[in-house]
């Protein structure tokens, strides 16, 4: 198993068909239904097999379970990272953290994107504190923007640019 990157408790590594029930139980969860978009089978299997998408999985160094999963888009024409889903399965342990700092620092020092992007709801208070915290911007609000079962929902979109990242994290 050939891992993406790799950081002090967690590692990334691309994710197999056996792991598509993993993520879908993760998306599927109550306690992140409400956050993630929920993928089908078939939605997951094209992801994995397409070379636009990272779609890969969080493993505990110690015992190797999965502790959640990530799916991206690269657009390599524009030099842009779209984080399209993270899930956390173990909340307020710090992994969350942990696992975004990995993929900032892939996308911005292993792949040398520009823009790395995300777009959240208004009442993901834990994930808006985060992505802040590691510095990204509230670019704005695309306002009603998404159906779901709650209604109409807004998406906030947060970025960090290539050099908003590296004075962040070297200055």
């Amino acid at each position: 198993m050939t891992v993406i990157t790799t950081g002090k408790r967690i590692d990334l590594y691309p994710a197999k068909t056996e792991d598509i029930d993993i993520i879908m139980n993760l998306e599927n969860a109550n306690e992140n239904k409400n956050f993630v978009w929920q993928g089908s089978y078939e939605e997951h299997m094209s992801e994995i097999d397409d070379p636009s998408y990272i779609l890969a999985v969080f493993r505990e160094k110690s015992d190797n379970r999965i502790l959640g999963y990530v799916l991206a888009g690269v657009d390599k024409r524009s030099d842009v990272f779209e984080l399209r889903r993270i899930v956390v399965a173990e909340k307020g342990r710090g992994y969350g953290r942990e696992a975004m700092s990995l993929l900032m620092d892939y996308a911005f020092n292993i792949l040398h994107i520009n823009r790395f992007w995300l777009d959240v709801y208004p009442d993901n208070f834990v994930g808006i504190n985060l992505y802040k915290s590691l510095g990204m911007k509230h670019e704005g609000t695309l306002r009603q923007s998404y159906r779901s079962e709650r209604g109409y929902l807004d998406q906030m979109i947060f970025s960090i640019l290539k050099e908003e990242y590296f004075l962040k994290n070297t200055g």
